[in-house]
């Protein structure tokens, strides 16, 4: 599509100067120009919106001022340049109160002047259009139907709570099995809120070693402890004006927890190793994969710090609870994953489709994704088949008996299976399958996962 003309009205009462610098501008392709030699001419054509105007402040009839207070009031923004034959440093100073963008005295150089100004005009325009269309984007994917896809009811009501959630600014607790899509409610929730121009932070609060995870939220100051060679801001900084994305807050260790409730509390930290006070407005959106009313109940998690996080909260389901939604699901995945691979298109046979249906999905919306997306490579004609849908399970399990290893070697491929499940959540994965976290952190170190 061709690029929309930069459209520049001159209004000028010398007729000759009017054209000659009609003429020069129009020289650039990419300028429209208009001429008006009156103020009145001029105002009545204001509906056809100028991206810029170059006004003689001296012309008969309507002054000057009048005429900008009247560009003003119907568009505030709109760049006026004012050219004068006058040089009254007075007037200038009044000018760029009302809020012009330049003001040119007329001499043998005012055309080119005029060319430059309008140059900077134009960069700055094209710009904030950029900035816009970047913006509507941003709203298209991040519109509720875009990301996340179903007509369950269920999923028609976690619409109904994200919207509830974009207009009030509370905190909000999005529970759900690992792969349900709880990042993704809460960037659609921070993109289509009032805060979505500033930053959305994810913190995947399980990956993060309990060292360290000070750190990471509040920041540090250089030389603050062994290894701080610089200073570093902290994820609620850069959060600042945002939304803070805690994943996995169930597995945060209680010493933490007390320092995370504080800050909420009182919206101030302090980076380590330092004693200035750090003041910020973050919007926090937590997830887990856990029951936290049970955690409290068993001492694990604070109470106090419950309910500051809980605000909104909104439940996934997995997806063995809204079958309807696999179909349209996978044909969305396939259809994605052919237009990124260049693809034929793809549809998917009534046995395919059968068994895409019959199947638990215990990964949950990601691991239909997987299963999809090695569908379509695997298919061989314009349909998947049911011999192109496979799920990992038993026959899985039935090859890796067949191999002779020892109990070690055993235990580190379940652990990195269960690693490369859960996007490496040690902790998640520790209380998965009954280890200590610090075994599994050792086996990282060893580099034997």
């Amino acid at each position: 599509m061709a690029e929309k003309p930069f459209k520049i009205f001159i209004v000028e009462d010398d007729k000759i100067f009017a054209k000659i610098l009609s003429h020069h501008l129009s020289l650039n392709p990419d300028f429209q120009v208009e001429v008006f030699h009156t103020g009145k001419e001029f105002l009545s054509s204001l509906y056809k919106k100028p991206d810029m105007i170059s006004l003689d402040y001296n012309l008969p009839g309507l002054s000057g001022m009048e005429i900008i207070d009247k560009v003003k009031s119907y568009d505030k923004a709109l760049p006026i340049v004012i050219v004068s034959g006058q040089q009254d440093i007075n007037t200038a100073i009044e000018l760029f109160k009302k809020g012009v963008y330049d003001y040119i005295v007329k001499d043998d150089d005012t055309k080119e002047r005029l060319w430059s100004i309008t140059a900077k005009i134009k960069e700055k325009h094209d710009l904030e259009e950029r900035i816009d269309d970047l913006e509507a984007e941003v709203d298209r994917k991040y519109e509720f139907g875009n990301l996340i896809k179903g007509t369950s009811q269920q999923i028609q009501q976690i619409f109904r709570l994200m919207q509830k959630a974009v207009k009030a600014n509370i905190s909000v607790t999005v529970h759900g099995e690992t792969g349900t899509g709880k990042e993704l409610v809460a960037k659609s929730i921070h993109y289509n809120s009032a805060r979505k121009k500033h930053k959305f932070v994810p913190v995947n609060v399980s990956a993060i070693p309990s060292e360290l995870i000070e750190s990471e939220f509040f920041g540090h100051e250089k030389g603050a402890f062994t290894g701080a060679v610089s200073s570093r801001i902290g994820k609620f900084e850069e959060a600042n004006k945002g939304t803070l994305f805690l994943d996995e807050i169930g597995d945060m260790d209680p010493a933490m927890q007390a320092k995370l409730l504080r800050v909420l509390q009182e919206g101030q930290f302090s980076r380590i190793g330092s004693n200035k006070t750090i003041s910020v407005d973050v919007r926090v959106i937590s997830a887990t994969h856990k029951n936290l009313e049970e955690e409290v109940k068993n001492g694990s998690f604070r109470e106090d710090l419950f309910y500051r996080l809980q605000g909104l909260p909104i439940k996934i389901p997995p997806l063995r609870e809204r079958k309807e939604d696999i179909v349209i699901l996978a044909k969305h995945f396939i259809a994605d994953f052919c237009k990124k691979n260049n693809l034929p298109e793809l549809s998917l046979t009534r046995g395919a489709i059968k068994k895409l249906q019959e199947y638990n999905y215990p990964g949950n919306v990601r691991e239909l994704k997987a299963i999809t997306d090695l569908a379509a490579v695997m298919s061989t004609t314009k349909q998947i088949t049911e011999e192109d849908i496979m799920f990992s399970g038993q026959s899985s399990l039935d090859n890796l008996l067949k191999e002779e290893m020892t109990m070690d070697e055993y235990q580190h491929l379940i652990i990195k299976h269960f690693l490369e499940k859960y996007d490496n959540k040690v902790r998640l994965v520790a209380d998965k399958l009954g280890l200590g976290k610090t075994t599994i952190y050792r086996m990282m170190k060893e580099g034997k996962l």
